[in-house]
């Protein structure tokens, strides 16, 4: 088993269609206790049955936008599990009006909202777990390509992304004297609760099965398999990476990213 003995963190499972789920499936099936995480009250009722299946204790609750928060929950987290092998960051979230129209007229707090929430989040949590930490530990964050890319209708948070990117350079570079890695997976359109407020995403997913060299569309067990790539020994000299899982999708021209 690629993990047996592993210990980790997954930040931002809301249901069984979450990406961060289908990477906690991977792990604990190759070994690996997991704490999961959610981000309020509302979201236990369908998590907490989904951490059972894994053998994990009740989701620890953390808002990621406050860090007092994030401190009480690594308090908790330090009591039951005082070493972490990785931390899994899959949390993202605009304001719905500001991925629409166009990005010119994001708003001022849309804009501070995305970048706490979807970037500067990842770098909180890591910084809160680093006192657990293992030598040979890995991070992992989610991200797309709208952020090197204009995808319609992704606007602020394409920018959102792009920022979370090279914090994923930058943090590679703080942690790797420490042994630890830092990477993203930039997955492919799969249907999760933060794709559904997209508009136009149907159309990109019916745009990549037939535009992808692999012609289908990615899903959640292909990127929860590369997350247990990333978060293995496997990929022990891997830092500061993105890696694509989107069944070829992004090496094709510009065209293709634009709706039909």
């Amino acid at each position: 088993m690629l993990l047996k003995g592993k210990k980790g963190l997954i930040f931002g499972v809301a249901n069984e269609h979450s990406l961060a789920w289908h990477i906690a499936k991977q792990v604990h099936a190759q070994g690996a206790e997991v704490i999961l995480s959610v981000a309020s009250e509302r979201f236990l009722r369908k998590v907490g049955p989904l951490a059972e299946r894994l053998g994990a204790p009740t989701p620890i609750i953390c808002d990621v936008a406050d860090d007092d928060a994030i401190a009480k929950a690594f308090a908790e987290i330090g009591q039951t599990m005082p070493k972490v092998d990785f931390l899994v960051h899959a949390i993202a979230t605009a304001k719905r009006e500001d991925l629409q129209g166009r990005f010119v007229d994001t708003s001022r707090d849309g804009f501070a909202l995305a970048h706490d929430v979807s970037t500067y989040s990842f770098l909180a949590l890591c910084r809160a777990a680093e006192p657990l930490l293992q030598k040979g530990a890995s991070l992992l964050t989610l991200t797309y390509l709208g952020a090197i890319r204009a995808v319609p209708s992704y606007n602020v948070m394409g920018v959102a992304k792009a920022s979370l990117e090279s914090s994923v350079r930058y943090l590679a570079n703080d942690f790797g004297p420490l042994g630890i890695r830092v990477n993203a997976i930039s997955a492919g359109p799969v249907k999760t609760l933060s794709a559904s407020v997209v508009k136009g995403f149907k159309d990109k997913v019916d745009i990549q099965q037939v535009a992808a060299p692999l012609r289908r569309n990615v899903t959640g067990e292909d990127v929860g398999k590369s997350g247990l790539f990333l978060l293995s020994d496997m990929a022990s000299g891997v830092t500061g990476e993105i890696l694509y899982v989107d069944c070829g999708y992004n090496i094709m021209a510009d065209f293709i990213t634009r709706e039909v």
